[in-house]
């Protein structure tokens, strides 16, 4: 299971995601089952994660220091099974790249929540002092943290 979560230019939202998703499937060991990638709809390859992203990240135990940004790419797509956007927006822009996105391309809240109410956009942080990044960051994990279960849910179904 390859899982690419995007942002705009994947200094922010989904580098922190795609640092923690990484984190917990360590951590449940199952880093040969599911790979985690990101990459920004608008990203300027090779930049570094912000250094509030990298903060915040750190006050969780996890470097993301060593990230660096990444275009997205129809290839990024077409090689993913499950596409994690963090806004509507973003989602439309995965698709509109590739029709074999249309099954697989959700925003963050939308595969993590059954309840359309909780179908919000993850704001951009950039910018902002640390402390709306560490919000941010708990608004992804609340949400990684179910959609980590429905995959090991959905593994052991097909198993």
């Amino acid at each position: 299971m390859n899982v690419l979560f995007v942002c705009t230019g994947n200094t922010c939202r989904s580098s922190m995601a795609e640092g923690l998703f990484r984190h917990m499937i360590n951590e449940k060991g199952l880093e040969g089952e599911i790979s985690v990638e990101s990459a920004g709809v608008f990203a300027v390859s090779g930049e570094p994660a912000s250094l509030q992203a990298i903060e915040a990240m750190g006050r969780q135990s996890i470097d993301i220091s060593n990230h660096k940004s990444r275009q997205l790419t129809k290839e990024m797509i077409e090689n993913a099974n499950l596409i994690i956007a963090m806004t509507n927006n973003h989602k439309r822009a995965i698709i509109s790249m590739s029709n074999n996105a249309i099954d697989k391309t959700f925003t963050l809240t939308e595969y993590s929540y059954d309840d359309t109410r909780k179908h919000n956009d993850i704001m951009d942080p950039f910018g902002a002092p640390v402390h709306e990044y560490e919000k941010c960051l708990m608004e992804i994990k609340n949400a990684l943290n179910i959609i980590l279960e429905k995959l090991i849910e959905n593994s052991e179904e097909e198993n």
